[in-house]
């Protein structure tokens, strides 16, 4: 009896008002596929089109960074190769004979969405960017994100670098339980220092939506022709942490906060609903 009397409460808090807004049945947004995610139990609160393969452009970075993190290394010097400085689009400038921080490239991968810092991450934990790549891979599975497979360290376009939003959703709730990792998305700008120059850099978070609410902790934006525009973002709701992936939308920002605010509308219906 308790069971159907929670499904008609279920159904009449749906159907109306919860505060001063309506919770949409199914929300209306741009991106071609999209999840909302508890980062605390990793339950699925809402997905469209979640576990099809689609190119995640920059967002891959968060699979880097939390490997760079993690090595332990983030306070060794790294010295940039010429290969790593090569890498075009958006990028930190770096040139050859560089030394940085291990620490500050991860910091320009993550706010400045550096390729080139990626590479030379890449190429100080392992021999090459393809072994690194493999360890992402590795990585991925190990965490249950059975649909993707990266080939480079930082989303550039490659017909077959490819994951899921749910892949993603399942990266950054790992990613987000590192404090370093969590600070790192969360901070709107921070200047790169070099060790070899006087050189700075003042780099900005491409996240807009930490400029805009303050609920908002992170995390990754990503754009190329091939996946649109992307992005993941965490919230925090007092005690209650949610992520959102929209992959090839018109409007990510709006895209992602509706999301947001879906799916804690959808955590207090199932507190009131017990």
């Amino acid at each position: 009896m308790r069971n159907w009397f929670n499904i008609i409460l279920l159904s009449f808090l749906l159907s109306f008002a919860w505060g001063a807004e309506k919770v949409e049945a199914t929300p209306q947004i741009s991106a071609a596929a999209a999840i909302v995610m508890d980062a605390q139990t990793g339950e699925v609160l809402y997905q469209k089109n979640a576990f099809q393969q689609k190119a995640p452009a920059s967002t891959t970075k968060i699979l880097t960074a939390i490997l760079a993190i993690e090595s332990g290394f983030l306070d060794e010097i790294v010295t940039v190769s010429e290969n790593a400085a090569a890498i075009g689009e958006a990028s930190l400038h770096l040139k050859p004979g560089d030394q940085l921080l291990l620490r500050e490239l991860v910091w320009g991968a993550l706010l400045k969405s550096g390729n080139d810092a990626c590479v030379a991450i890449a190429e100080f934990l392992t021999p090459s960017e393809i072994e690194f790549v493999g360890l992402m891979n590795l990585k991925a599975q190990l965490l249950g994100a059975f649909q993707t497979t990266f080939y480079n360290s930082n989303g550039l376009p490659h017909p077959y670098h490819l994951t899921t939003a749910y892949d993603l959703a399942i990266i950054t709730r790992y990613a987000l339980q590192n404090s370093t990792f969590r600070d790192m998305v969360a901070t709107r700008s921070y200047r790169i220092k070099w060790l070899n120059s006087e050189k700075t850099l003042f780099v900005k978070n491409t996240n807009r939506l930490l400029w805009s609410y303050p609920e908002i902790t992170g995390v990754k934006t990503g754009t190329t022709i091939q996946a649109g525009k992307c992005l993941v973002a965490s919230a925090l709701y007092g005690q209650l942490h949610l992520i959102a992936v929209v992959l090839d939308s018109r409007n990510r920002y709006e895209d992602a906060y509706r999301l947001l605010k879906y799916g804690i509308k959808i955590k207090e219906i199932q507190v009131y609903a017990k």
